[in-house]
């Protein structure tokens, strides 16, 4: 989305797709899987030689690596001395790594090499400032939902119960199951629920994406958000999906939730399962206008503030240029 928005803004932008080099290799076969973790792929020294004939080529005056797990810091320090501007962007938390896509060892030692991080999370961001005296610009996540999408995802008859899109794993399980034991019924879709719940009041379903996606974000009446381990205290992808697409967003009490959204207006905000239990019980026995109308106010707030990925590009292009200019 930000190569998109990049260009539209009249910005020379060239993709370097690292992590689809490493898992064109990683996913090959089983045998690359074994010598990679062995530490004797090479495939991780093959992309970075790869990169620095691309830069050779291209000639940046900016390089900006998302996450940057396939970069090693020797291939950061070469492009420093080429005073090439160097730029990243974490989505996930580079001082948690919650699975093996999360982080590794280039993430934590490449901190102090970029001039400029850009992050979702106001902690992380304290954290790169005290720890490691860094340059940081708070960069959150949005949205980006064409007009005939929103106006296709309208049409579908509003369903009058829980949902939550997302993957499984321990701690959302755990959650939900304390609802359905509440009694209250939840559709859950993602890869893998089955393994995780067992209830005759949740529905399973098979992951949506695209237009499908949504479409199922939109109809149901209360759409629930829970935060993994690197962003509890934050917010995620989700909590700019679901206003933009007009859906009721119910989502943990987070300071950055509060700071994007009013709650009890444009997003609802429970502090434990008990507050969430309430918190649907109120959602769910809302007349059909009041509903209309919260959708209504999380959309124009959406909208009105920017919380678009085209909004997020041009933001970003303009704190870089003026740290371009200050080199």
């Amino acid at each position: 989305m930000y190569v998109k928005y990049l260009r539209e803004l009249q910005v020379h932008v060239e993709l370097f797709a690292a992590q689809n080099y490493f898992y064109a290799y990683y996913n090959r076969s089983v045998f690359h899987k074994i010598i990679h973790r062995l530490g004797l792929s090479g495939i991780i020294d093959r992309i970075n030689e790869k990169l620095k004939k691309e830069i050779d080529h291209f000639q940046p005056q900016v390089i900006w690596v998302f996450k940057g797990m396939e970069i090693t810091p020797s291939t950061l320090k070469w492009i420093r001395k080429k005073k090439i501007l160097l730029v990243n962007y974490n989505p996930d938390n580079p001082f948690i790594f919650s699975g093996t896509g999360s982080g590794n060892e280039h993430i934590t030692a490449s901190i102090p090499l970029f001039d400029l991080h850009f992050t979702y999370n106001l902690e992380i961001k304290k954290e790169l400032e005290n720890r490691f005296h860094a340059q940081t610009a708070l960069l959150p996540f949005g949205f980006d939902i064409s007009g005939e999408v929103f106006a296709r995802a309208l049409e579908e008859p509003e369903i009058i119960k829980v949902c939550f899109l997302g993957n499984p794993d321990k701690g959302r399980a755990d959650f939900i199951v304390k609802l359905l034991e509440k009694g209250i019924p939840v559709d859950v879709f993602g890869n893998g629920w089955s393994a995780f719940i067992h209830h005759p009041l949740a529905g399973i379903h098979d992951p949506v994406y695209g237009e499908a996606f949504w479409r199922e974000l939109r109809k149901y009446r209360v759409q629930l958000n829970l935060m993994r381990i690197h962003n509890e205290h934050s917010h995620n992808m989700r909590s700019f999906e679901i206003p933009a697409i007009g859906g009721i967003q119910l989502a943990p009490d987070t300071p950055e939730h509060r700071i994007f959204f009013e709650e009890g207006k444009e997003i609802f905000l429970f502090r434990d399962a008990e507050d969430c239990v309430e918190k649907i019980k109120f959602l769910l026995a809302l007349t059909g206008q009041q509903a209309a109308d919260i959708r209504e106010q999380a959309r124009k707030k959406s909208l009105d503030a920017g919380y678009d990925y085209k909004s997020r590009a041009y933001y970003a292009k303009s704190v870089i240029k003026k740290w371009k200019e200050r080199q």
